[in-house]
């Protein structure tokens, strides 16, 4: 009985041990999630107002066309997928990527119609066992992450777009609704036809030098590489929302698993105890 006591207690050391450890990772995450949201919010303006320019030249200007804007016959499909490097945040990373495998295998029979992107380790090591065509990676992001950390595979997803090597691009992510939803989507980002899309209110006027064409060839490609960055900061404010429910579902856990073997260590101390003076009382009586 004393070793099964002891037992438990060495059980209730260790569930403390790792509740202390889920409760500090908790608190991280909202810390985190705070900046998150925050950078998220301040990536907002910068991207409608490219909208807006891109949007008044597509409607106020006859005969401006560009690739970017314009859908053409799909033969290939490139996929830009957001994941997170480390793990411990519930379904985060799960449910992503069973949307996106449900989703190529219904609308592609083989690898050489579709290629991926892949920002996170969880997404990267995923795919390869899998040997699914990877284009470029991108592992090992800050918390805070700016535009120079995604510079290199925003453009290469772009400029592919561009150069013809597929004829649409999506991007895969988390979208954060709040701390305890975040949802899956897959959201194209290449064709740029809803730019053209105009509000009802007044709208700026602008003048184009040296052409409204010009302008075009800089700010699509811009506006483009912005929507990923912005993507990616709604993924990590999930993935930061994401972990701070599961950090708080493992910290209850771990209370509920306290408060059971506390239970059954008074329980099997009572008993050792009551053994004991039942022996006691046997030993006097014998004599």
């Amino acid at each position: 009985m004393a070793k099964g006591i002891r037992e438990i207690k060495r059980q209730i050391k260790s569930k403390q041990n790792t509740r202390q450890i889920t409760k500090a990772m908790e608190m991280v995450a909202a810390s985190k999630l705070r900046r998150s949201q925050q950078s998220a919010e301040a990536a907002r303006p910068y991207a409608d107002k490219i909208k807006e320019v891109i949007a008044n030249i597509a409607a106020g200007t006859q005969g401006v066309t560009h690739p970017m804007l314009q859908k053409r016959e799909i033969r290939k499909t490139g996929y830009l997928v957001i994941t997170s490097d480390r793990g411990l945040a519930g379904g985060y990373n799960n449910n992503l990527l069973r949307m996106l495998m449900q989703t190529i295998q219904a609308n592609h029979s083989s690898k050489d119609e579709y290629s991926l992107f892949v920002i996170g380790r969880k997404g990267r090591d995923f795919f390869r066992k899998r040997e699914m065509p990877i284009v470029e990676e991108v592992t090992g992001l800050p918390d805070a992450p700016t535009f120079q950390d995604i510079k290199s595979i925003a453009r290469a997803s772009v400029s592919n777009f561009e150069n013809g090597a597929y004829d649409e691009l999506y991007l895969v992510y988390n979208q954060f609704q709040s701390v305890i939803s975040q949802v899956p989507v897959i959201k194209q980002l290449l064709p740029l036809d809803q730019v053209e899309e105009q509000g009802d209110g007044p709208s700026a006027q602008y003048e184009y030098e040296p052409s409204a064409e010009g302008v075009l060839d800089v700010l699509l490609p811009r506006y483009a590489e912005t929507l990923i960055y912005s993507a990616l900061l709604e993924g990590k404010a999930s993935e930061f929302g994401a972990r701070m429910t599961a950090m708080g579902n493992a910290t209850r856990n771990a209370n509920e698993m306290i408060n059971s073997l506390k239970l059954q260590h008074n329980r099997a101390r009572q008993a050792a105890i009551t053994q004991e003076i039942s022996e006691i009382v046997a030993g006097a009586n014998a004599l």
